[in-house]
């Protein structure tokens, strides 16, 4: 993997610089990931990208190239290009499980490690969690809306081509069954899907042609888009060519609702019972759910997922809240604003409380000491009811753990997200505006 040490902001590296020359920089700091609040209109949030950080992290170097740049560019003297050239990041990160829910406070990614090494990673968290969590926030509306029809992303297009393959891999953790991208298929084991465009169509004599010349190629078993030119007549063709066992049709145009359930009984009607119906069309979750009574039997969906579906970011920051004083102390420290800006000082860890099997709230614990707190402050538990740990290691002693990267991180964040939401309580499902699924309670330490 190419070096991801150049994915930040030049102020990390003054930062660093200013503190490596006052001996701050080796001070031992805590530094926590969270969302201040929802994006409106979304009840929760869905952590994803921890795999992708996870995998950037190891390519973390500062190599000849990368440092001879910046020593041509001056944008730091040569004490800090030798540290630079020696930097590993052997601290340690814990956070939520990828594909889990978070709501606002969560403290979903905690860094600790000193000052010079947490502080070079800020912009990489950000950039990498930012992204892939409004994805797959977007995502998870959208296969909610669907229920136990299959969503498809089909966005890339639509997305910086690295962007693509992010908002693929986010989409699946966020339950889509399948991607169009073939990169984020090779790289993360999804299944690739996608037969044919208007353009293979309008590049045959005619719309039977084009049927014949795919069916030939790919089998009946294929998806046929029935709507170049008229649906009616596109479906009679698409079964004559096919036989009554064609595989699907796609919808990509049109009022959606009305035309499936046409298609459906024309299909039908010529014996292709088990032919499947496809639709697209700029779909988002508010259309998917429109489309809940109509025989559509999965979905389609590009611009609107790979984009976040009108919230590009989900706002997540990155804060020290713990650093090692000049006597050695580890002292809580936090950021004191305007409202709406400031943030809490002290390391946390959090936990979901269950009744039923069921989300009610979600609680956070803060300590003032380097340790993780001790979630016996939560109290006593009623009958029926437990608490679900939310944070677990992912980094110790620089040595990552490979559970949550590669292919195998993503079908496991998948599985996570699906029994996450599972917890939510139903009238967090509602696509309309509303508070958070579930209420957040902060525990200080007294």
């Amino acid at each position: 993997m190419q070096s991801t040490a150049l994915l930040t902001d030049r102020y990390e590296l003054t930062m660093l610089e200013a503190a490596l020359a006052d001996g701050t920089a080796h001070r031992r700091c805590v530094f926590e990931v969270f969302a201040r609040r929802l994006p409106a209109g979304r009840r929760y949030g869905v952590l994803a990208g921890t795999g992708r950080l996870l995998e950037a992290l190891t390519a973390f170097r500062f190599g000849e190239s990368e440092l001879e740049w910046l020593r041509e560019q001056g944008v730091v003297g040569e004490e800090t290009l030798a540290y630079l050239a020696g930097y590993r990041f052997t601290g340690t990160i814990s956070g939520y499980e990828e594909g889990d829910l978070y709501f606002p406070g969560s403290p979903v990614l905690t860094v600790q490690g000193t000052f010079g090494e947490a502080v070079l990673l800020e912009t990489l968290i950000l950039s990498i969690l930012n992204h892939d969590s409004a994805v797959a926030a977007a995502a998870s509306r959208m296969t909610m809306a669907a229920g136990t029809r299959p969503c498809l992303e089909m966005g890339s297009r639509r997305a910086h081509e690295e962007g693509a393959v992010a908002a693929a891999r986010a989409a699946v953790v966020a339950g889509f069954t399948g991607t169009s991208n073939l990169e984020a298929g090779r790289r993360y084991g999804l299944e690739t899907i996608g037969t044919a465009a208007h353009a293979y169509t309008l590049l045959h004599d005619d719309e039977r042609s084009a049927f014949a010349s795919q069916v030939a190629a790919a089998g009946p078993g294929t998806t046929l888009l029935v709507d170049t030119y008229d649906v009616q007549r596109g479906v009679a063709r698409a079964v004559e060519v096919a036989g009554p066992g064609l595989g699907a049709v796609r919808l990509d145009s049109g009022d959606l609702p009305t035309l499936a359930s046409e298609v459906r009984a024309q299909l039908d009607a010529l014996g292709a019972t088990g032919t499947r119906i496809v639709v697209s069309s700029d779909l988002d979750e508010y259309a998917i759910a429109s489309l809940a009574a109509a025989p559509v039997d999965s979905y389609g969906v590009g611009t609107s997922v790979v984009t976040g579906s009108g919230h590009p970011t989900c706002g997540m920051v990155y804060k020290l809240v713990l650093r090692e004083a000049a006597d050695g102390v580890m002292r809580p420290v936090a950021k004191a604003a305007a409202e709406g800006k400031s943030s809490v000082g002290g390391r946390k860890v959090a936990a979901r409380r269950l009744e039923n099997a069921l989300a009610t709230e979600e609680v956070v614990v803060v300590s003032r000491d380097e340790d993780a707190p001790d979630l016996a402050a939560l109290g006593a538990l009623e009958e029926n009811e437990r608490l679900r740990r939310l944070v677990v290691p992912l980094v110790s002693d620089g040595v990552v753990d490979t559970r949550y990267v590669g292919a195998e991180g993503v079908a496991r964040a998948a599985r996570r997200h699906a029994a996450s939401r599972a917890e939510l309580p139903r009238a967090s499902h509602r696509l309309s505006d509303g508070d958070p699924a579930i209420p957040t309670e902060v525990l200080r330490p007294r």
